[in-house]
């Protein structure tokens, strides 16, 4: 691109100050709407300077600042040219709670994406035109997105075929379709408390009775499950084995093998919800997937590409016997007949990369689970928390049912929260807080210094609107 092409493109007003932060976000603005493409050679310094009508020092201090944010890369000797920033490392996210106020938002456990979509949405794009020749949909799913998600559950060490595979429009559909079918009106269903909100909302919606099951401090008691489970009479249950969801407890083996028995026992189907499985952060002997201890289809796994690679994406998967594969998909089709065909295609390219995209999210996860920890025990030392050893939040106690008043007050200084409740049934939790560490680390620190210097503003800040947590 040429200077003059550039200095019509941005249209800076000679008057802006500073006109170099001006200029670099008038560049920045026109990478993210498209019409700046990426990897695009921009002008040298002094050319834009001169067609600008500014001192050479301005344009180099924008092309910093750029470079600075991750929307310019250059080499000695080969100039410069437009680029999008590491979503993992990078903060100046203009995209983000854009229709929340601008507030930080800590209220979604939301990883962004992983640097190998870029990739994979181009290859996508490159074969897409394949498929214009058929019908462009398949209630099961993309066969070749169904056998990725079935040789990574074989890998895993549970065997499993692609015809045990339907494709859903996220894991939130798979939930969806499988409650739909598992538990009508008065139906006793098994939650944990505290759970993933969605699901309680989705039981009730369903007119179902929640049957909570408290998940301690130190632990699931499978004690409790299972005395639930009898003296209910409930034939349904979700669980969140793998780094639950908001506490970060990873279920043990044995304790998996104890679960599935006590389930053929009382007749009781499992819903196991596996969307945060891959994302450990420590070295952990992981156990295997739930479903290898079943023997009769009574576990039934959900998977999502939301938390290992992006949210935007929304597909998710369901691992059942391949009868109930069949069965979720005639019923799918009275709800969307199929998941979008190009963020299958996507999803099925990413699967070529998964370890490098679980090292990736290692990597960020680990730096901003430390930088929470270590800004939480210095800023506010009373709040109690474990550290999982993956996931993505830290469940913490706050030691005074205050939740919902801090949140408000937060929300006034601009960070927006998950409080307890949301996680609980019926008002339950008010002494607890979810913290996510899936934003950067200078995103955290920042909210954490927030949230301590609100706190004692709590009760007095206007109502907080009722977000759904992620």
């Amino acid at each position: 691109m040429s200077a003059g092409q550039l200095a019509r493109l941005v249209e800076v007003p000679q008057d802006a100050r500073p006109y170099y932060r001006a200029l670099a976000s008038a560049v920045r603005d026109r990478i993210l709407d498209g019409r700046l493409p990426v990897r695009v050679r921009l002008p040298a310094e002094r050319q834009l300077a001169e067609a600008l009508g500014v001192s050479r020092t301005t344009v180099t201090s924008a092309y910093d600042r750029l470079r600075g944010q991750g929307y310019l890369e250059s080499r000695q000797g080969a100039g410069s040219w437009t680029a999008l920033p590491d979503p993992s490392a990078c903060a100046d996210n203009p995209w983000a709670s854009a229709d929340d106020g601008g507030l930080l938002p800590l209220h979604a456990a939301a990883p962004p994406a992983s640097r190998f979509l870029d990739e994979a949405l181009a290859h996508a794009g490159a074969g897409y035109h394949r498929f214009t020749l058929g019908m462009g949909y398949d209630p099961i799913g993309l066969p070749e997105l169904r056998a990725a998600v079935a040789a990574r559950y074989t890998a895993r060490g549970l065997a499993t075929r692609p015809d045990q595979i339907i494709v859903t429009t996220g894991a939130q559909q798979a939930i969806h379709l499988l409650m739909t079918l598992h538990a009508g009106a008065g139906d006793p269903v098994l939650l944990e408390s505290p759970t993933y909100p969605h699901v309680i909302d989705l039981a009730r919606l369903r007119g179902a009775r929640i049957v909570p099951v408290g998940v301690p401090a130190d632990g699931r008691h499978l004690d409790l499950l299972i005395s639930a489970a009898r003296q209910s009479g409930a034939r349904l249950a979700y669980l969140i084995p793998d780094f639950q969801n908001p506490t970060g407890h990873l279920m043990s083996a044995d304790d998996r093998a104890a679960l599935v028995a006590a389930a053929r026992r009382h007749d009781l189907t499992v819903i196991v919800d596996e969307t945060w499985t891959e994302l450990a952060i420590d070295d952990l002997d992981q156990p295997p997937p739930t479903a290898v201890f079943d023997t009769d289809g009574r576990v039934v796994s959900v998977g999502s590409a939301s938390k290992l690679w992006w949210g935007g994406l929304r597909i998710g998967w369901i691992r059942a016997s391949a009868a109930l594969v069949r069965r979720l998909a005639v019923l799918r089709a009275s709800v969307d007949i199929a998941s979008a065909l190009f963020e299958q295609l996507v999803v099925a390219r990413l699967f070529d990369r998964i370890e490098e995209t679980r090292a990736e999210r290692r990597r960020a996860l680990a730096a901003s689970r430390a930088a929470l920890v270590d800004v939480l025990r210095r800023e506010l030392p009373d709040w109690s928390f474990r550290v999982p050893g993956g996931g993505g939040s830290l469940w913490i106690r706050l030691g005074a049912p205050i939740a919902t008043p801090l949140s408000e007050a937060a929300a006034a200084a601009g960070v927006r929260l998950a409080p307890g409740p949301w996680f609980g049934v019926d008002g339950t939790l008010e002494g607890h807080l979810r913290l996510p560490f899936t934003q950067p680390p200078d995103v955290l620190v920042d909210a954490v210094r927030r949230i301590a210097a609100s706190r004692g503003a709590a009760g007095r800040s206007p109502r907080a609107s009722l977000i759904p947590a992620l």
